[in-house]
C-alpha cells in the first residue's frame, strides 16, 4: 500500500518540464484565497448553523476556524517545499505512496467539484430572492429547484456553473483579474454589514447560547466548515505561482486570517441584531435544514426567522431597516459568489490534470489548450458534472458531503508533513509549520471531531464513495500508473536532474 512513492525530486523535475505558465503572485494568490473562502458559507449557510445551533453559532465558527488554521500551517509547509499543481493529492503520493495519494486525490472530488456546485445552488437562492424582492418577478419553483429540495432542475445554478467553466478555459491569469474584482465587492458587502449590525447589536439575543446544546454546535461546525473550505486551492495553483517558496504561505495564511476576522463579525452581527434561534416542529422537536418540515415550518411563522431565508444577510438588514443596502448586498453576492465557483473548479482541474500526468487517469486529461495554455479538456468535463450537482442537489446536503472529503485530505497532508520531518530532515523547507508535533496531530485530530459530527448519511455516502474510488484504482489506474510501470519521467542519473536539496 506505502510502495509506490514517487520522489520529491522527481515530481519537481516532472513540474519543470511540463509545467503551467507561472503568472500569479502574492496579492493575486491571496485574493484567490479569499475570493475561494469567503462565499456559500457566510452568505448562505449561516442560516442553517443558526438552525443547528442557535447563537452558539459563533462558538461554530471558532472550532472550525481553528481546524483550519492549524491545517493552514501544515498546508503551508508542503505548499512551499512542493510548489507543484495537485495539492494534497501530490504531497501524498511523494510521502505515503500511491493508494494513498489516489484516495486524497478521489476525496478531493468531494471537496472541488461538489463544493462549486454547491456554491453554485447558493448563488441561484440569493439570485432568485433578488429578483423576487427587487421586480417581484416570481419563477416557478420547479425551475430553481432540484427534486431532493421540492422541484425539478435549478437552472440557475446549472447556468452560472456553465459560465465559470468558460472563464477557466479562457485563461488562468483572466480568471485571477476577474477574481480580484469580485473580491473586492465582497468584501465591500460584507463590511458594509458589519458597521451597519454591530452598532445595534442587543446582548439579550444572544441568550439561550447553546440552545440544542454542544452537540449542536458541534453539528454546525461541521456544516459550517465548508465555510472554511477553499484556502488550501490556493496550493493547487502552486505550479501557476511566480516564487512559490515565498508567496504560497503568504496567499495561504493571509488569506484565512482575514476571512476569519470577517466571519465572526458578521455572525455577530446577525445574532446580535435579529437573533438566531431555531425554529421547532409543532411537538417541540429538532428540524434538520433542508427538509420539508423546516419549510413548513418557516411558512407558518411567515418565515420571520433568520432559518428561514435563503439570503440571510439581505434578509437582516431589511429587517433593521436598510431595505437599501439590504439590496446591495444581495446584488453584491449575486456578483462575488462566482468567484467561489471558480476557485473550486480551479482546484478540481488542477488536481485531475496532475493525476493524468501520472497515469492514474486518462493521458488526454493533461492536454493544455496550445493558445489559453489551460488543461481545457478536464475542465470542461469539471464543469459540465458541477453542473449536473447544482441542477439536483441541495446546497446543505452538497456542502456537507463535501466537507467529509475535505476533511479527509486535510488530515492526510497533517500526516505527511510529520512523516516527511522524520524520512527527510534535510530538505530544504522555506516556510516549517510552528511546533509540527503538537499542531500536526491537533489538525488530525480536529478533522475526525469534525468528521464525525457530519450526520449519519453523509459519513455512509463517504464511505461508499471511497469503496468506489478503491474499485477504480484497481480496476484501472493502478496498471496504468507512471510509477507502477517504472515510468517515473525524471531519474537521478538524469542529465536534467534538480541539483540536490541545500
Amino acid at each position: 500500500m506505502f510502495g509506490r512513492v514517487k520522489p520529491l525530486d522527481a515530481i519537481l523535475a516532472t513540474a519543470e518540464k511540463k509545467s503551467l505558465h507561472r503568472s500569479l503572485g502574492a496579492f493575486q494568490l491571496t485574493m484567490l484565497g479569499i475570493g475561494a473562502v469567503i462565499g456559500t458559507g457566510i452568505f448562505v449557510l449561516t442560516a442553517e448553523a443558526a438552525q443547528k445551533a442557535g447563537p452558539g453559532m459563533m462558538l461554530s465558527f471558532v472550532i472550525a476556524g481553528f481546524v483550519c488554521a492549524v491545517a493552514a500551517l501544515c498546508y503551508a509547509e508542503m505548499a512551499a517545499m512542493v510548489p507543484v499543481s495537485g495539492s494534497a493529492y501530490t504531497y501524498s503520493y511523494a510521502v505515503m505512496g500511491e493508494t494513498v495519494a489516489w484516495m486524497v486525490g478521489w476525496a478531493l472530488i468531494l471537496e472541488y467539484a461538489i463544493a462549486a456546485g454547491a456554491v453554485s445552488v447558493g448563488w441561484s437562492g440569493y439570485f432568485i430572492g433578488w429578483l423576487n424582492s427587487s421586480f417581484n418577478i416570481d419563477i416557478p419553483l420547479e425551475l430553481v429547484r432540484g427534486p431532493f429540495d421540492g422541484g425539478i432542475i435549478n437552472l440557475p445554478a446549472m447556468l452560472i456553473a456553465a459560465c465559470v467553466t468558460a472563464l477557466l478555459i479562457k485563461g488562468t491569469k483572466e480568471s485571477a483579474t476577474v477574481n480580484a474584482v469580485l473580491v473586492g465587492i465582497k468584501i465591500l458587502a460584507l463590511t458594509f454589514f458589519v458597521f451597519l449590525t454591530i452598532p445595534v447589536i442587543k446582548s439579550g439575543q444572544f441568550t439561550p447560547f447553546a440552545p440544542l446544546g454542544f452537540a449542536g454546535i458541534s453539528g454546525a461546525a461541521a456544516s459550517i466548515f465548508f465555510a472554511y473550505v477553499g484556502f488550501d486551492a490556493v496550493s493547487t495553483a502552486a505550479e501557476e505561482t511566480k516564487n512559490p517558496q515565498r508567496n504560497m504561505p503568504i496567499g495561504l495564511i493571509g488569506s484565512l486570517a482575514i476571512c476569519t476576522i470577517f466571519y465572526m463579525l458578521v455572525a455577530a452581527g446577525v445574532i446580535g441584531t435579529v437573533g438566531a434561534q431555531p425554529v421547532y416542529g409543532p411537538g417541540g422537536e429538532v428540524l434538520s435544514p433542508g427538509t420539508p418540515a423546516l419549510a413548513q415550518a418557516c411558512s407558518a411563522i411567515h418565515d420571520n426567522a433568520v432559518v428561514c431565508s435563503k439570503e440571510a444577510l439581505a434578509w437582516t438588514l431589511r429587517q433593521i431597516d436598510y431595505p437599501f443596502v439590504g439590496w446591495l448586498v444581495g446584488a453584491a453576492a449575486i456578483i462575488a459568489l462566482p468567484s467561489v465557483i471558480l476557485m473550486m473548479m480551479f482546484g478540481q482541474t488542477r488536481i485531475f490534470f496532475v493525476m493524468s500526468r501520472d497515469g492514474l487517469l486518462p493521458e488526454f486529461f493533461s492536454k493544455v489548450h496550445p493558445r489559453f495554455h489551460t488543461p481545457h479538456v478536464i475542465t470542461l468535463l469539471t464543469g459540465v458534472f458541477v453542473a449536473i450537482f447544482a441542477a439536483f442537489f441541495p446546497v446543505g446536503l452538497l456542502a456537507d458531503v463535501s466537507n467529509s472529503g475535505t476533511l479527509f485530505a486535510f488530515a492526510a497532508v497533517s500526516i505527511a508533513v510529520m512523516v516527511l520531518r522524520r524520512t527527510d530532515p534535510t530538505r530544504k523547507r522555506p516556510f516549517r509549520t510552528p511546533a509540527v508535533m503538537f499542531t500536526a496531530p491537533l489538525a488530525i485530530v480536529g478533522c475526525i471531531y469534525l468528521f464525525f459530527s457530519l450526520s449519519f448519511h453523509t459519513i455512509a455516502l463517504f464511505v461508499g464513495w471511497a469503496i468506489l474510488g478503491l474499485i477504480v484504482y484497481y480496476a484501472y489506474s493502478r496498471s496504468r500508473s507512471h510509477v507502477g510501470r517504472g515510468l517515473v519521467e525524471v531519474h537521478e542519473v538524469d542529465t536534467d536532474v534538480p541539483p540536490p536539496a541545500l
